[in-house]
């Protein structure tokens, strides 16, 4: 039943996420610092509150396992964020992270000496295909960067293409950092038992000193957020900026999110919480398209249900509706 309910609640709090995200990415594509350091902070606040009881309570998992943990964390967050500012569109940002699933699975080989039936490789080929056409694609379609890196400089097509193939390779590492980080979350809760909440919390509050780095360009688009023309909030009624808005709708959405994304990896294995995942990510991408009127190539379409069929292939639901129907008509003719 938890995990029904996290389930839940990641779809319900993850696709809303998507929606605050692209409003504000749209109104300023390099706010992805000032938008992970507002959640980080949120979450650590509420951990220290709640959690930790304002720091009396001591952790179940030690400081130098959340470190790594963290390190891990960070990078990912940090990489899939800033390559919003490297001409990466939305839709493809969500489509090229569903490749977690490939990430999880060449890491359980590599670092777990795992071994997969033909089916799991065939799918891994599938959503690998789709991925790869998504991103040539996307290619062919780049904007120009022109003033965003340099300004009142011309760029020309070879600088927009290195600008692109950036933000890919920062994507590439983001994918398999994440994907480290799930089989090591795997291997603390099978050492240390289940400690969702206090794993939420230390994950957060950990990184924040890093954020000093990133402190000039947090404090640049927080100004840009409080600059944003007013907005009225439904419900309370009353008059915010327009990003602070949205800004405060991505932090609550993403607490209910990641909440229940890290209960999910106490009740189930890595590979089933990178799933869970990746099939919230398809749901996000289709709302994206349609609510944003996204462009979307029949290219594009192709490639999402070469990933979404290598998904179903993974995780072998149609023989396990079949399986399940076989078990139920034996029951009946044995009543």
């Amino acid at each position: 039943m938890r995990a029904a309910i996290a389930i839940f609640c990641v779809f319900l709090g993850c696709c809303t996420n998507v929606v605050f995200l692209e409003l504000l990415v749209k109104e300023d594509p390099g706010s992805g610092n000032l938008i992970t350091f507002s959640q980080f902070l949120f979450i650590s606040i509420e951990g220290f509150l709640f959690t930790s009881k304002c720091g009396t309570v001591k952790p179940n998992i030690g400081i130098k396992d959340y470190f790594i943990l963290v390190a891990m964390f960070f990078i990912a967050n940090v990489c899939n964020n800033y390559a919003f500012d490297f001409n990466i569109p939305m839709p493809l940002h969500m489509i090229f992270r569903a490749g977690s699933l490939i990430a999880n699975m060449i890491m359980g080989i590599i670092i777990l000496k795992k071994h997969y039936a033909f089916s799991k490789y065939l799918s891994v080929f599938m959503i690998t295909l789709g991925i790869a056409i998504c991103t040539i694609v996307s290619g062919k379609e780049i904007k120009s960067l022109q003033s965003k890196h340099v300004e009142h400089v011309p760029t020309t097509p070879w600088d927009d293409f290195f600008w692109w193939m950036l933000g890919i390779t920062l994507l590439t590492v983001a994918l398999f950092v994440s994907a480290r980080m799930g089989i090591y979350q795997e291997v603390l809760h099978a050492r240390y038992g289940k400690n969702a909440r206090e794993a939420l919390y230390y994950t957060h509050l950990l990184p924040l000193p890093f954020f000093l780095t990133l402190a000039p360009n947090i404090w640049d688009h927080l100004m840009v957020a409080l600059a944003s023309e007013p907005m009225i909030v439904p419900v309370i009624n009353i008059s915010v900026p327009k990003l602070v808005g949205y800004l405060i709708g991505n932090v609550l959405t993403q607490y209910m999110c990641i909440s229940s994304v890290f209960v999910l990896t106490t009740e189930c294995t890595s590979l089933t919480v990178t799933l869970v995942i990746t099939l919230r990510k398809f749901l996000s991408l289709i709302f994206s398209i349609v609510y944003f009127k996204n462009p979307f190539t029949i290219y594009h379409w192709v490639g999402t249900l070469l990933v979404f069929t290598g998904t179903i292939i993974f995780t072998e639901i149609i023989q396990k509706i079949s399986q399940s129907l076989q078990h139920t008509t034996k029951k009946e003719k044995v009543q």
